[in-house]
């Protein structure tokens, strides 16, 4: 999909926010919902998607939106940080297909880095089971209440 279009209700995302389709979540309130990436790129990979706004990246966000909304990718990320105690952490956001954007919802990605440690490529991961990432949302997630 190209950078500009009309967004699709019916993406992977949307169904997550309307409880269709399950997450492992780490974080939500109605400005944002934070859950695991199936596709870990890192251990403890996150990502957080806005809830109210239809935007299918970052450029189509509304401007009264991006502040609330970017509130939230930090909160989260001081969760990874908190939570899982990496060395670094890669916070990253797509627009467009070309740019390497897979899901047409805004999304930011917080990745967890270690020293010494590799890290897949975007996409490259295999998926993880919720038995393994259900152990590192609630440390994210437990680091989030501790920090409210």
């Amino acid at each position: 999909m190209s950078l500009h279009g009309t967004y699709e209700d019916d993406n992977i995302f949307a169904k997550m926010i309307a409880g269709d389709i399950p997450c492992v979540k780490v974080y939500e309130d109605d400005i944002a919902m934070a859950f695991m990436d199936i596709f870990p790129q890192s251990d403890g990979h996150t990502l957080v998607i806005p809830k109210q706004a239809k935007a299918r990246n970052f450029l189509e966000l509304p401007g009264d939106y991006v502040g609330s909304f970017m509130q939230r990718v930090q909160k989260v990320a001081q969760g990874v940080e908190a939570g899982l105690k990496p060395d670094g952490i890669v916070i990253t956001q797509f627009n467009g297909a070309p740019a390497g954007q897979t899901v047409f919802h805004l999304h930011f990605h917080i990745i967890p880095r270690w020293e010494g440690k590799s890290m897949a490529g975007h996409g490259q991961a295999g998926q993880a089971s919720p038995e393994t990432l259900l152990p590192l949302a609630e440390k994210i997630s437990a680091a989030i209440g501790r920090a409210s």
